[in-house]
This record gives structure tokens, C-alpha cells and sequence, in this order.
């Protein structure tokens, strides 16, 4: 018997160990639980925030092939959740067949949904204290349009914890602030080979608003591959780490068991 391995990938403007809470959750139903970093990440968002240079320069194409290198490098299949724009690799790769089953919660829109009323600050123009090549939101940012449903203490919590800069190239590729969005966000929404699909939003997100993940679930229509949808009311963009985020996580665990995918397989 093998433990079936899930990899867990963070979004902009959040550090790695934004999953810490679901890595112990998912371990302790049994699975083997990876939460492994973007390039140029330190060990924690302080000492990111501090030093976050080699986050500069980082882009679509090269964040998906460090995944897809960490996916393609474990001994079994895994799923693979995403949030953000985590949650749009996620979507690439079970598309290409790599994973397992994905997850994608408050995903960055593929293919050529549009991101609507997308605020000032998060232009790649916008800057901030990162430099030109990176995109930092202050701690009343980060509460306006991340952590929106939250109380201020615990956004300011959430904010020393787990807020680091966002790559500007990286916000381009995703068309941020009415840029081009790049053909590496394109996924094939019709494959019938990839593995079963969640995706999940949260009513009250205004980065990635309910409509744009509706929008995304109406895009595989034409696949016969398992897509579900799952909207959480009154949860804003941070519902992976907010106060709430356990319920998110549950109901994963759930969706998992109900698609057959559980923390132990048999070695083929």
C-alpha cells in the first residue's frame, strides 16, 4: 500500500506555508502531504519579504514546469490543489493528464475568461516596495482584496504570516491590470483523459470573483471528464487560511472520498 501523495500549490502573494494548516489536515486523514515553494522563496514570508529578489523574473511558463518537475518526480499520480493561480496550474496539469485529480480554488481564469474590475493595485504598474519587477501589497491591501471578510486583526495576522511580493512578470502573464493575457494560461478544457476536477470559489472574493469560476466551470461543458463546482458564501480570496478555512478543507476531503481518489492505494 502506497500513501497517495497530495501537492498543495500557493498563489500570488502568499508564502508556501499558506497550506500549512491543510498539509497537517490531509496527513492526518492519511495522505502524504507536500506543500513545496515557488522558486526564490525563503523559509518564511518574513525572510521573503525582507529578501524577495529572486522571486523577481519568475513568469507562468517557469512557476508550471517547477510544479510539473515536482509532480512528474513522485512515485504515484497526486492530486494536485491549487489556489489562485496555483489553481490554474492545477487545471494545466490534470489537463495533461499528470495528476491524479485537481482541485482549483479561487483559480486565476484560463483561456480567455476575463478577469473583471481587477483593482488599481494589483496593475503590474502599481510597484510598491518590492521594486519594479515585483508587486507588494501594504497590510490595508492585502485586508481590502485578499482578506475582505475578515477582521482586521486577523487580516493583519494573516498578513505577517503568510503575505510575500508577487512577481510583476508573473501578473502580466495573467493579464493583471488589462495586459495580454499569455497563451500559457490556456488549458484544454475538453480533454476526456484528464482525472476528476473540483473547482471552488468563495461569494465575496474580489481578486477572483464568483462569476470568473462560474465562468471557467461553463468552459468544460463540452468534456465528458468529471468537473464539479463548489461556491462557499460569504468567503472572500483568503478562505485557505482564513478563519473558515477548514470547512474548505473538508469539503475536499469529502469531494476526494466521493471520486474514489483515498489516502491509500494499492502499489500497481
Amino acid at each position: 500500500m502506497n500513501r497517495t501523495p497530495v501537492v498543495f500549490v500557493h498563489g500570488a502573494w502568499l508564502h508556501a506555508l499558506s497550506w500549512e494548516a491543510w498539509v497537517e489536515r490531509f496527513t492526518s486523514r492519511g495522505f502524504r502531504a507536500l506543500a513545496p515553494g515557488w522558486p526564490g522563496e525563503a523559509a518564511t514570508a518574513r525572510e521573503t519579504r525582507r529578501s524577495p529578489g529572486p522571486l523577481a523574473g519568475l513568469d507562468l511558463d517557469g512557476l508550471a514546469e517547477h510544479y510539473a518537475g515536482i509532480v512528474r518526480s513522485l512515485d504515484a499520480p497526486p492530486v494536485i490543489i491549487g489556489h489562485s493561480v496555483g489553481g490554474l496550474i492545477a487545471q494545466r496539469l490534470v489537463a495533461a493528464d499528470v495528476g491524479r485529480a485537481a482541485v482549483a480554488i479561487a483559480p486565476a481564469p484560463i483561456n480567455q475568461v476575463p478577469l473583471p474590475g481587477a483593482p488599481v493595485l494589483l496593475r503590474p504598474s502599481a510597484g510598491g516596495a518590492g521594486g519594479d519587477r515585483l508587486v507588494t501589497l501594504s497590510p490595508a491591501q492585502f485586508h481590502q482584496v485578499l482578506a475582505n471578510t475578515a477582521t482586521a486583526g486577523e487580516s493583519g495576522r494573516l498578513f505577517e504570516r503568510y503575505a510575500v511580493p508577487a512577481p510583476r512578470s508573473l501578473l502580466t502573464d495573467l493579464g493583471c491590470g488589462g495586459a495580454a493575457r499569455s497563451p500559457l494560461a490556456g488549458v484544454d478544457t475538453a480533454t476526456a483523459r484528464r482525472g476528476p476536477l473540483l473547482l471552488i470559489s468563495g461569494q465575496e472574493d474580489r481578486l477572483v470573483p464568483d462569476a470568473v469560476t462560474r465562468a471557467v466551470y461553463k468552459q468544460y461543458g463540452d468534456s465528458v471528464a468529471v468537473t464539479d463546482l463548489k461556491q462557499f458564501a460569504d468567503r472572500a480570496h483568503s478562505l485557505t487560511i482564513d478563519g473558515g478555512w477548514r470547512l474548505v478543507a473538508d469539503h475536499v476531503l469529502g469531494w476526494l472520498e466521493e471520486r474514489g481518489v483515498r489516502p491509500l492505494t494499492v502499489r500497481g
